[in-house]
């Protein structure tokens, strides 16, 4: 965009940062990260502007107060998730719902299709696996698939599996959507039709209560993976007052802080699916009380502390 476009978006916000002193860490923060923004910039495309200079002494100084802040422990790290990455998914909450909507549907789909079609399920998830979870199922253990391997090498081979699958969601992105579309859509059928073969053998109950301890935030950090996808799939096709490119980049820079942020959730589900999920035996309280609290982890950090975030700083730091 034209240098007299970037600073009338810009300016008065500028000012602000300079004029009036930040509510807190958080917002400080915040303002760093959107002036970090704005100085990169402003040196690709006007490197021996004013502007330029102007951005990079504002930059020095929010530095300077930041490094100083004894309250803001924790270093570059905590701010990323404590104010940068609910920043970052605040500005595509309206991509992040129709993701999560897509994939309810694609996963009812894959409900349907088994319910229609009884080899569905063999052909989405294997024949070999059907056969053997029929026989656990005869066996009185229907989730005896979690107990075959030992628990660090599942948990390391599992978290590693599923932060390779979110970070192909992402940068398949670039394929203007599509490759993280046709992704989203697989897994929604292999998760539909997963779940309806439990319910046809009467087990949706016990598949319920073991698979979900795990898969409530294994399934929420892989729809967040499709938003990030999407997010930089938008920039490509829906540029606005940007270039093409400079839309792509923004649109990259935020999709890979999604995907980046969604590391420590895999960890933590990839931990539950390797060392508690395999515990069929617990009690149904145990099951429900894991699942609630990650249910209730999901949709606050990614729903509701974003908002408040917002709220609390004046609004998201513009891109």
């Amino acid at each position: 965009m034209r240098e007299a476009v970037f600073l009338r978006q810009n300016q008065a916000r500028w000012q602000q940062y300079e004029q009036h002193a930040a509510a807190g860490p958080d917002e400080l923060a915040a303002r760093f990260v959107a002036l970090t923004d704005d100085l990169a910039y402003a040196q690709t495309f006007y490197p021996a502007s004013p502007t330029t200079a102007y951005l990079n002494g504002l930059t020095g100084k929010l530095h300077q107060r930041l490094y100083a802040n004894k309250r803001q422990a924790g270093g570059r790290f905590a701010r990323f998730w404590a104010v940068e990455l609910p920043l970052v998914v605040a500005r595509h909450h309206g991509t992040l719902a129709v993701t999560a909507l897509l994939f309810v549907l694609f996963t009812g789909l894959g409900a349907l299709s088994a319910a229609y079609d009884d080899s569905f399920v063999r052909v989405v998830l294997s024949d070999a696996y059907v056969n053997q979870t029929i026989e656990n199922i005869r066996k009185g253990d229907p989730m005896a698939v979690y107990k075959q391997e030992g628990e660090t090498l599942m948990f390391l081979g599992i978290t590693a599996n599923n932060i390779y699958v979110a970070l192909s969601i992402f940068t398949l992105g670039a394929t203007l959507g599509v490759g993280t579309l046709v992704q989203m859509f697989r897994t929604g059928l292999m998760l539909g039709s997963f779940q309806y073969f439990f319910y046809h053998y009467h087990v949706l109950q016990a598949s319920v209560l073991t698979i979900w301890i795990h898969g409530t935030l294994e399934i929420s950090a892989v729809i967040v993976a499709g938003a990030a996808g999407f997010v930089m799939a938008r920039g490509i096709l829906f540029p606005g007052t940007y270039s093409r490119a400079e839309a792509f980049r923004h649109g990259a820079r935020d999709g890979l802080k999604m995907a980046i942020g969604l590391v420590p959730i895999f960890v933590v589900a990839g931990f539950l699916e390797g060392f508690v999920t395999r515990h069929t035996e617990m009690p149904v309280a145990a099951s429900l009380a894991i699942i609630g609290t990650s249910a209730a982890f999901i949709g606050w950090y990614f729903i509701l502390y974003p908002r408040q975030l917002v709220r609390r700083l004046g609004a998201a730091p513009a891109q």
